[in-house]
């Protein structure tokens, strides 16, 4: 095999393994609550660092409820340690058509942490209130709910403030008598699908512009983060809730308590200020927080290129109305640049062809001096001015694009439930009929057929089980994902028909 043919296997069996890894290794999820507590420890367990004597009930404590309502979401708190105990968001359903709850147990929960005498909770005080239901809209744009407690030298104020057309939420915590302070969102505020696939879920934190996706594994033993702290946050693959703080904090630290990944802010025993959002990660809402919580949504490696293909992406939307079109617009938008290389690489790929008896001849010839082979080859490539790589070059620089884009229609909350057109109703999810896969499949097969090769019949024989590898690989892909790789397809196969027609006009 030539090194034009290594160069192209390589690509393209690494490109299927990359996404065949994605598609059968889904990030781990966070383990189920236990529901019952071990009442032994190991010698490793008792050598931990002690941790904030948190405790989140499973059921939402008894108290007086207060309820929230607006135009995005509906929110219950409880007396019962000053928590939010229930918040669901209406401009998004679950597959039976409700909406998505982003909580029903309690979450934004206060504690005590290292450092306290006493195992005093806070999370399961009784507080008073003042303030009650509120039902915010264009005529009434804002509401406070105020909880105090207030017994032997101990204090707390907590004020949530609320508006009618965000999902941001102003809290202060006013707190006195204690060595120290820490809030944490709970177990699970923000995780509206643990069974997220190709995303993480659970806890996450940005330090300065460093992104940390913390999973289970990681949080055996306990992690503590000092520096730069920005925000911290509860997620899965489309939903959130953040915690920022606008007043100075300690630290925030990590931790599993019930099996349940946990993560915390430690403020000050005096004022706390923070804000958190509890919602979708809609780009554009994220951005205007303006603290950097735009990064919870993780484009990967790539992200330099995924971030402006995802704003084109939506600028097409914008006129275009549709997510299917704006994706086939943005894959011909990805190719136009293209367009010269790719041409080079298949008339250098035509040539090779062209010349493969030649090619075969000096192989047999000097099969037993390799380096006198390789001068041959050399020789036969610089009078032909022919570049062996030449027809793997384009693939190459095209790569980081590809999973660029790839992930952002695979993360971006605004496909989840965009129709295109007929039975595709949601390009987020696969196509229930599989027929995008299987013309996907389909172009693979012509594309391959019509490429030109310098491959021996065994190795074309390996590449073409590449078609049926990707289709079956393709099946539960979101359509979105799927609708890129045909345009794609059928735009390669439209290059290849007028760079063979101009060959064979130059030929004749």
């Amino acid at each position: 095999m030539g090194m034009d043919n290594k160069t192209l296997l390589a690509i393209v069996l690494s490109i299927a393994v990359i996404i065949g890894y994605q598609f059968l290794m889904a990030p781990q999820k966070p383990p189920e609550i236990q529901k019952k507590e071990t009442t032994s420890q190991s010698k490793e367990e008792m050598a931990k660092p002690v941790l904030p004597p948190i405790s989140i009930p499973e059921t939402p404590a008894e108290g007086r409820e207060i309820r929230v309502d607006n135009k995005l979401y509906s929110a219950v708190l409880s007396t019962q340690g000053a928590t939010i105990t229930h918040w669901e968001i209406k401009p998004y359903q679950d597959d039976k058509g409700k909406n998505v709850v982003l909580l029903n147990r309690p979450g934004v929960v206060p504690a005590m942490g290292p450092g306290s005498t006493t195992d005093f909770d806070l999370s399961r005080v009784t507080f008073r209130v003042s303030g009650g239901d509120l039902r915010l809209d264009d005529s009434n744009k804002s509401g406070s709910v105020v909880f105090e407690y207030n017994a032997d030298g101990r204090s707390m104020r907590r004020t949530y403030t609320f508006y009618a057309d965000t999902y941001k939420v102003d809290l202060t915590d006013e707190v006195t008598g204690f060595p120290d302070y820490w809030i944490t969102l709970g177990s699970d505020f923000g995780i509206f699908d643990n069974d997220s696939k190709y995303a993480h879920v659970g806890p996450v934190l940005l330090q300065g512009t460093d992104l940390d996706e913390l999973k289970p594994k990681k949080l055996q033993a306990p992690q503590t983060f000092k520096e730069n702290l920005k925000w911290i946050a509860q997620e899965d693959k489309y939903f959130c809730a953040g915690l920022v703080p606008l007043t100075k904090v300690e630290e925030a630290r990590a931790w599993t308590d019930k099996g349940s990944p946990i993560i915390a802010f430690k403020g000050q025993p005096s004022v706390n200020k923070f804000f958190f959002y509890a919602g979708p990660k809609e780009h554009d809402r994220l951005v205007k927080l303006d603290h950097g919580f735009e990064y919870i949504i993780d484009y990967g490696f790539f992200s330099i290129i995924a971030r402006p293909l995802f704003w084109i992406l939506k600028f097409f939307h914008s006129f275009l109305g549709n997510y299917g079109w704006a994706i086939i617009l943005l894959t011909i938008s990805v190719r136009i640049p293209f367009i010269p290389l790719v041409s080079r690489g298949q008339k250098s790929m035509k040539r090779l062809q062209e010349l493969q008896p030649k090619m075969t001849e000096i192989r047999e010839k000097y099969k037993k001096d390799p380096q006198k082979m390789q001068k041959e080859m050399t020789d036969l490539y610089k009078k032909h001015k022919v570049n062996p790589v030449g027809g793997c070059l384009p693939m190459v620089l095209q790569i980081p694009v590809f999973f660029a884009l790839y992930k952002v229609l695979l993360i971006s909350i605004e496909l989840r439930g965009a129709p295109f057109l007929l039975w595709i109703v949601d390009l987020s999810a696969k196509d229930p009929y599989y027929i995008l896969p299987v013309v996907m499949g389909i172009t693979m097969v012509v594309q391959q057929k019509m490429t030109p090769s310098t491959m021996d019949p065994k190795q074309a024989k390996l590449m073409m089980l590449m078609p049926v590898v990707f289709t079956f690989m393709f099946l539960n892909f979101a359509s979105g994902l799927v609708l890129y790789w045909l345009v794609n397809n059928l735009l390669s196969i439209g290059q290849q028909v007028v760079i063979n027609r101009r060959l064979a006009k130059q030929q004749a």
